[in-house]
């Protein structure tokens, strides 16, 4: 049972329940319409804007919930077909352990090359999924398991894969003709791929050569406008015996663009910073500002240890401009001590490649903008 005295409202970087998550009407009720009438998603829209919030959201309304089996999938680290195979077939399992139907019975039954992980645990004679990565040996033959699996379920599933560029990066080269192949046949499965790297989702779905062609209907995910966002933050902070300035929640929404992940951050920080009966206002905001950034130095210092000095150099430029423009200029290479243009050239898609910096209408900038203000203020 919910204690309200201890927990934070704003929540980060998973789902709760409705009363904490914010909006999203209008999508919300597009993606179930899409979903119940036999149309496959792609949705599409910028890290941490709310895809993976908004999907769990779907699953626990009445029409999914109800009426289907729910699986979400989570490909950003995978590199190989084996690797999506074994998160797919290790998350559908963990999903229906609980459940104990016929249906959930037949997991190893129908899902024949992965019956070496079948293992029953001494003391409670539970089934449990006991295998590693390297138990893959035919990802295909598991693959086709998987999917008569889903098709033999006793009510329709639904299938989100979050990140679902990767498969675009696969060392196998056919990875998108084979799962198009798969998804097409399917009668009982219907899929949300999502996917923050646009121009890869967008060429992905809608260019004319891939396999994925006009395959789901795409759909996009703006910012929560401010004044929806602003009740919502007022209204968390009453039901906890607290206020807050709606000038600050407006300062802290304007600051990152409504983008949702970083704003619940800080709304998170601020309101942790809030005695019981307390009011939040505008003077709080470097506090929790410089909060933040303190309680994830350890892990900057370990991103920057990682990139090559060249990279190094060009992402602390980027930071130090806020939004750099003309990188590869001779004015910018020379304001920060870089080598040549061909160099910024060679960093910047490495970065870009690592989700490091993003790539926007008018310039260039660090992704993650707390990040990107340490990084500005210690080099």
């Amino acid at each position: 049972m919910e204690t309200t005295a201890m927990i934070n409202p704003f929540v980060i970087g998973r789902y709760v329940a409705d009363r904490y998550f914010c909006d999203r009407e209008e999508e919300t009720s597009f993606l179930i319409k899409q979903i119940r009438n036999g149309r496959n998603v792609a949705l599409i829209s910028p890290r941490r804007m709310g895809k993976t919030g908004l999907i769990r959201h779907c699953y626990r309304q009445e029409a999914f919930d109800e009426h289907y089996h729910t699986f979400f999938v989570d490909i950003y680290a995978t590199t190989s077909l084996a690797e999506f195979v074994y998160l797919l077939g290790k998350t559908i399992y963990e999903e229906l352990k609980p459940k104990k139907t016929a249906w959930t019975e037949q997991f190893f039954k129908i899902i024949s090359s992965l019956r070496i992980g079948f293992k029953l645990n001494a003391i409670t004679g539970e089934p449990s999924f006991d295998i590693g990565l390297g138990d893959i040996q035919a990802p295909q033959t598991t693959l086709d398991e998987i999917f008569a699996y889903l098709e033999a379920a006793d009510k329709p599933c639904l299938v989100a894969i979050d990140e679902f560029q990767q498969i675009g990066t696969y060392e196998e080269k056919n990875v998108e003709a084979l799962l198009r192949t798969k998804i097409q046949q399917c009668k009982n499965t219907m899929f949300i791929f999502a996917g923050s790297k646009q121009q890869m989702m967008n060429n992905m779905f809608n260019s004319s050569s891939k396999p994925f062609y006009q395959s789901a209907i795409s759909m996009g995910l703006d910012p929560i406008p401010m004044p929806i966002y602003t009740a919502f933050a007022v209204r968390l902070f009453e039901e906890r015996d607290k206020t807050v300035e709606r000038a600050l929640v407006e300062r802290v929404y304007g600051t990152f663009g409504g983008c949702t992940w970083f704003v619940q951050m800080m709304m998170n920080e601020l309101f942790a910073l809030t005695s019981l009966g307390g009011n939040c206002g505008m003077e709080s905001f470097e506090t929790a500002w410089k909060n933040i950034i303190q309680t994830q130095e350890s892990s900057y210092k370990y991103l920057l240890a990682q990139l090559a000095p060249r990279q190094k150099l060009v992402l602390q430029a980027i930071a130090k401009e806020a939004v750099a423009q003309g990188i590869t200029s001779s004015a910018f290479i020379t304001k920060y001590n870089l080598s040549s243009a061909s160099s910024v050239q060679s960093a910047i898609k490495a970065l870009l490649k690592h989700d490091m910096i993003a790539q926007e209408e008018d310039g260039y900038r660090v992704y993650d903008y707390f990040f990107s203000d340490w990084l500005a203020r210690e080099y």
